[in-house]
């Protein structure tokens, strides 16, 4: 065994190990499988984006209809210079998602029932996005739907899922502002009674309310 160790050692000659590869090579490679991954995430993104904006065109279009109940359609108002403007349908593209709207919604026969006001606010886990039916001419709410949460299932969820707390909603009043109590103190018809175990995102929905209403209120009444 030794004998023929000395004589591959003869015929191959000595072992030399491969040099490592050089830091530009490295960089290079690391560069390109980036490139290559980059490439593959955009791809899908752009792949995709049309069925995830249908997706949440869908699911807006269903959220106005439930927090203005009765409405049979709706109309988009954008806010330009501190006042309403009616978005024509032949526009609707051409509008930027951040540019301020709200949806008016109306019955079949065509009487406009109130309004359905888009907003967000920090929960518990996240960002709670949420919408409201507003109808002005009683100042009061008449619906409310979670639009996006991330909040604890089992608790911080039953914003979504809590019947007793959606009945908060149905003619809440304004004014003189919209607060939160704990559950069975409701006495006035201008407060939120919290979900036990949820109080955060409770009260995050009630300021999610209050935000809207403040923000909105003038430009609806002068629309």
């Amino acid at each position: 065994m030794f004998e023929e160790t000395i004589q591959e050692t003869i015929t191959k000659g000595p072992f030399v190990p491969e040099p490592e590869p050089g830091s530009a090579r490295l960089i290079a490679t690391l560069g390109l499988a980036g490139f290559f991954s980059g490439l593959v995430l955009v791809s899908a993104y752009l792949i995709t984006l049309p069925a995830i904006q249908a997706h949440k065109a869908r699911a807006l279009e269903q959220a106005i209809y439930q927090v203005i109940p009765g409405s049979v359609s709706y109309q988009t108002l954008v806010l330009q210079n501190e006042a309403l403007r009616l978005v024509e349908e032949s526009e609707m593209t051409t509008i930027e998602e951040d540019v301020p709207r709200v949806y008016a919604g109306f019955s079949d026969s065509g009487e406009r029932i109130g309004f359905a006001i888009a907003t967000e606010e920090p929960g518990f886990q996240d960002v709670i996005g949420g919408i409201f039916g507003y109808d002005p001419n009683k100042q009061v709410i008449i619906g409310f739907a979670v639009l996006e949460s991330k909040e604890t299932p089992g608790l911080g969820d039953k914003i979504m899922k809590d019947a007793a707390f959606q009945e908060n909603f149905i003619a809440l009043s304004i004014n003189p502002e919209i607060v939160a109590v704990k559950k069975g103190e409701k006495r006035q018809d201008n407060e939120v009674e919290a979900i036990t175990g949820a109080t955060i995102s409770s009260k995050a929905v009630v300021r999610l309310l209050q935000k809207g209403i403040e923000e909105w209120q003038k430009p609806i009444e002068t629309y």
